[in-house]
């Protein structure tokens, strides 16, 4: 598939890129050459092929999941100016 210079200003200005007209041409030919290589990776075959998150492969750290409030209430609030009965204190806004 090929770009021409409308579809490219097109492009940019859906984008909202500002390309001055004499660079046109060169974008067009840009996307035109990244719309190729797109087109040639859709011909390899990737039937066969487990997805990857990774190149090397990891197994990821399995822990219970278990709710709990983390029994860190006064290490949380000690970083706060004001505190009263547990709870962080603030100032009041709207009347």
């Amino acid at each position: 598939m090929s770009i021409d210079k409308d579809t490219a200003a097109r492009v940019a200005n859906l984008a909202r890129i500002s390309i001055p007209d004499e660079e046109l041409e060169n974008v067009a030919k840009e996307l035109s050459s990244i719309i190729g290589f797109m087109e040639q990776l859709n011909e390899v075959n990737v039937d066969n092929v487990d997805p990857m998150t990774s190149v090397t492969p990891t197994l990821l750290k399995k822990r219970t999941d278990v709710v709990n409030d983390g029994n860190q209430q006064s290490k949380v609030l000690s970083n706060a100016p004001d505190t009263r009965e547990g709870f962080f204190a603030v100032p009041k806004v709207v009347d």
